[in-house]
């Protein structure tokens, strides 16, 4: 396993995290940088807006909403999958939040082990 705060630890997250993005929506970030904190590994992301997305915002809002919070979710499921097969990862939780109006994300995984 690489060492988590390495260059190369943040770039083959940041690779994984791109990945699940263009599975689950087809394209990937605009923006994408990690950063890790004793065993708080932080990513900012700017994601791109899906015409799909937009169109459901003017008719359905609330339903654009609902989207949003499951693909997330979904999102959260597939990165630890991702992160605990390839990275050889012991994650405790991910946790994630999504804004729609700006398309930013800010995922933080906090990985087993001593204190915080």
């Amino acid at each position: 396993m690489l060492q988590i705060d390495s260059n190369e630890f943040k770039k083959k997250l940041c690779h994984l995290y791109n990945e699940v993005s263009k599975e689950l929506f087809g394209f990937g970030t605009t923006l994408l940088r990690a950063s890790v904190e004793n065993r708080i590994v932080t990513l900012h992301a700017r994601h791109r807006r899906s015409p799909r997305s937009d169109a459901l915002e003017g008719e359905v809002p609330a339903l654009k909403y609902e989207v949003d919070f499951y693909m997330s979710s979904i999102y959260k499921k597939r990165l630890r999958e991702r992160l605990e097969q390839e990275m050889g990862l012991q994650i405790e939780v991910i946790l994630r939040d999504y804004d729609p109006k700006t398309q930013v994300a800010i995922t933080n995984i906090i990985l087993q082990g001593g204190r915080l």
